[in-house]
């Protein structure tokens, strides 16, 4: 559906030259949802605004359905364009035109005929949930309605690609939550493939089934969301991960722990979590686990457990713990104190 071929973007901003992307390669395949996370600064709004060439490679190829689009004149990039829709952490609204308005104007320009163009609006309305909100202005809305309007916008092209550009970033945690319940309603109902950028973490875990992680251009991790959320293996992933999941040691917790044993972090995936896994430890093995902190993340399609446990007892007998764990498929990384 989307593959992004050793895409790079520089920039010239006075006399220095700035590297946005450095040879990126992705591809999103029909009916996904790919998110791209990463700090301001790492090129993601860049790579996004490449997929539909807002933003022109200065190397590289963009393909869409197999067709390398950076090599389309302006005549036929204009028709791949109409099948991929795009929303905004801005919305781009028309302030001066009524929700109405704002769907079907770019109908008109369009040149879909007269009689579908209020079908569509209809519809697509109806699928946000704003059917009694035709004659309002954007003024008039809240930033969740705002959003809703924009994706019904982008909808009424009726895309086959949807890209969202930090579609939620400015919206509080409760709407939020019922744009992600939108978007994965368009994707499953509609089947629409969702690309999406992102510096919010939920995000990729409540909707995403895959996720590449940007730093400074470049796309340092990438793979199935549950593989990275459980198991990351590059510092900005697990930088991410770890931060937003808050498992780490507090200082003066630290501090009053005995020194022997180990602290390690325990990630459960699925039915895994709910087997007394601790309490088999202190029954077959001569060890005291602890628990220090911990919670249940809930990914997409799995639920991922994770806990801060300090394992207390001779090194032998805390190495076979820790193979224990491991034999029954658990993961566990050894924190260093």
């Amino acid at each position: 559906m989307i593959s992004l071929q050793h895409v790079s973007k520089t920039f010239n901003v006075g006399k220095k030259t700035v590297e946005a992307l450095k040879d990126v390669s992705l591809t999103v395949q029909k009916g996904e949802i790919v998110g791209v996370i990463g700090y301001s600064g790492a090129g993601k709004s860049t790579l996004i605004r490449c997929v539909n060439l807002l933003e022109k490679p200065t190397t590289g190829k963009v393909l869409i359905n197999d067709v390398d689009i950076t090599s389309l004149n302006k005549k036929e990039l204009q028709k791949v364009r109409q099948k991929i829709g795009m929303i905004f952490q801005g919305y781009n609204l028309l302030k001066t035109a009524t929700v109405y308005e704002n769907i079907t104007i770019p109908l008109k320009l369009e040149g879909v005929p007269k009689q579908d163009i209020k079908k569509r609006a209809d519809k697509y309305l109806n699928i946000v949930g704003l059917s009694d909100k035709h004659h309002m202005y954007p003024n008039q809305l809240s930033g969740g309605q705002k959003q809703r309007v924009a994706i019904a916008r982008a909808l009424a092209h009726e895309p086959e690609i949807l890209l969202s550009d930090e579609a939620t970033s400015a919206l509080d945690p409760n709407t939020t939550e019922s744009i992600l319940d939108l978007l994965l309603q368009v994707n499953k109902e509609l089947g629409i493939t969702i690309f999406l950028i992102t510096h919010e973490l939920d995000v990729i875990k409540r909707i995403c089934d895959r996720v590449a992680v940007m730093q400074n251009g470049e796309i340092v991790e990438e793979g199935k969301v549950l593989d990275i959320f459980s198991n990351p293996k590059h510092l900005r992933t697990k930088q991410f991960v770890h931060g937003e999941s808050g498992i780490k040691v507090p200082e003066h917790f630290a501090e009053e722990l005995p020194k022997r044993g180990k602290i390690v972090t325990l990630t459960f995936i699925g039915d895994s979590s709910k087997d007394p896994f601790l309490a088999i430890l202190a029954k077959e093995f001569d060890v005291l686990p602890s628990i220090i902190a911990g919670g249940i993340d809930q990914l997409k399609d799995q639920s991922v457990g994770k806990l801060l446990v300090h394992i207390d007892g001779e090194t032998a007998e805390v190495n076979k713990s820790i193979q224990f764990l491991e034999e029954k498929n658990i993961l566990v990384e050894e924190v260093n104190q």
